[in-house]
């Protein structure tokens, strides 16, 4: 199948969806864990994203993104209700996703925000693999959430592992083996 083909054949269109929620889920990944790999490889290069208070190039949101991950203490990105329909020259997907992140606000005090909206993408395909060209983000509920007291060791306790950004996080000693 090339770009530019609906995919028609039943496996076929299973196999493409498959590759177009992997990289949902590298894209979630690379916000989560700040890896600019990851987050990179979920959208083409010369394309775009309109995510709130950045807009502008993909290329350009990874760049924001990489210089704001690291005021985040802590951020969980999950994605639901994925909705994949194939058009001539690529796929358009809605995506449910929930954003929980707490970090510091404009003020310097720490904040924690409960965010849930939708992903709508245009995906493509070129040379095999599947990526985001535009993204706009619909945001549908945001909620600042009461900060539990405590640090991050007292909150979790003997709750260990906890996540990190790359590379610490456990997931990459996961797959280096």
């Amino acid at each position: 199948m090339s770009g530019a083909q609906i995919p028609t054949d039943a496996l076929e269109q299973l196999v493409a969806k498959e590759a177009i929620r992997d990289c949902l889920f590298r894209y979630c990944r690379g916000i989560d864990r700040a890896d600019e790999a990851a987050l990179r490889s979920a959208y083409w290069p010369d394309g775009t994203d309109h995510h709130g208070p950045y807009q502008g190039s993909a290329s350009g949101f990874v760049d924001w993104a990489m210089k704001t991950l690291p005021y985040i203490e802590r951020g969980i990105h999950q994605i639901h209700n994925i909705l994949i329909e194939f058009r001539p020259g690529g796929a358009v997907v809605e995506s449910y996703f929930s954003a929980f992140q707490r970090q510091r606000g404009a003020n310097g005090q720490m904040q924690q925000w409960d965010m849930k909206g939708r992903y709508l993408d245009w995906f493509v395909k070129r040379d095999e693999e599947w990526r985001i060209l535009n993204r706009v983000v619909v945001f549908d509920w945001t909620e600042e959430m009461p900060l539990q007291p405590g640090t991050e060791a007292e909150r979790f306790g003997t709750r260990t592992p906890i996540g990190s950004a790359f590379p610490g996080d456990p997931v990459y000693s996961l797959f280096k083996s």
